[in-house]
């Protein structure tokens, strides 16, 4: 049944992404197909899957949630461009194909990236949204905003590349991803939630807990992919962050430790949602799905 629902939000997610990245033949083509390569074909789509599941947790039709989950994804999307960078962490996959800047150059990567963060405000500003008010509209522009600003993605992408060869606590090593990767996931949940009318502000606490657990035990899991994983399997250069020397949750813990803390997280963002009725087991399959995976 979750692999329907998954299945389904997929295609939502990349029909609007169809509908709203500039078609590879508009001028300046060269930076729209560079968006374009770096949005579709491929990708698992999680953080747009959080959004329609926490929509649908909290009764909000699947049409009023797309745009929310294109602007979180055109967001995602623009980050991995620029993260891959030779600047930043110098990747030459992604996605199981070559990194943005090697198809298309340094400039035309920064400039894709560029034009996609600008492209996912714009989304949420103009595109439709059935029956959700201007002022939750406004809410998650601003909410998209600080997910993706110095106090969470990119800010958590600094503390990042200045950890490289160094030894962090494992506070530091938390803190660090609950902006990087953590801020992104928390804000797919809550755009989800303001799109349902009038969401319950006890239930909105209940999914701000589940996101953080789920986005903090989504990083843990790659840091393990990023050790037992195969390079042909995640579609990205596996081993990556060790040859980096960055700090990771197996560097920090051991494997076995690691392991034990994402299931810990699991079942925090599980706990989170025992209010909830059958409407939110698809934010339950996807903390599951999350923690699992192989790839």
């Amino acid at each position: 049944m979750q692999d329907d629902f998954a299945q389904r939000c997929r295609q939502r997610v990349e029909a609007a992404l169809e509908t709203f990245l500039p078609a590879a033949d508009i001028h300046p083509a060269s930076l729209h197909r560079a968006m374009r390569y770096a949005v579709l074909d491929g990708g698992k789509r999680v953080r747009p899957l959080l959004v329609y599941a926490a929509g649908q947790a909290c009764g909000a039709p699947e049409p009023a949630l797309d745009a929310a989950a294109a602007a979180v994804e055109l967001i995602h999307a623009y980050s991995l461009v620029h993260d891959d960078l030779p600047a930043m962490d110098d990747d030459a996959l992604r996605r199981g194909k070559p990194t943005c800047h090697k198809a298309f150059g340094e400039a035309g990567a920064i400039l894709a990236g560029d034009a996609l963060q600008a492209l996912a405000f714009q989304v949420l500003a103009e595109a439709p949204m059935p029956d959700v008010t201007d002022a939750a509209r406004l809410a998650m522009i601003e909410t998209l905003a600080r997910a993706a600003g110095s106090r969470g993605m990119v800010g958590g992408q600094a503390i990042d590349l200045a950890a490289v060869g160094r030894e962090l606590d494992i506070a530091e090593l938390e803190d660090m991803h609950i902006h990087k990767t953590g801020a992104l996931i928390r804000a797919s949940v809550l755009l989800g939630a303001a799109c349902a009318a009038n969401p319950d502000a006890g239930r909105r606490r209940a999914l701000d807990r589940y996101a953080k657990a789920v986005g903090l035990a989504f990083q843990v899991q790659d840091d393990i992919l990023d050790v037992t994983g195969q390079t042909g399997e995640l579609g990205k250069t596996a081993g990556a962050d060790r040859a980096l020397g960055k700090p990771t949750y197996p560097a920090l813990l051991g494997l076995s430790e690691a392991r034990r803390r994402a299931q810990e997280l699991k079942q925090t963002a599980l706990d989170a949602l025992a209010g909830f009725d059958d409407r939110a087991d698809a934010l339950r399959w996807l903390c599951t799905y999350i923690v699992d995976r192989t790839a």
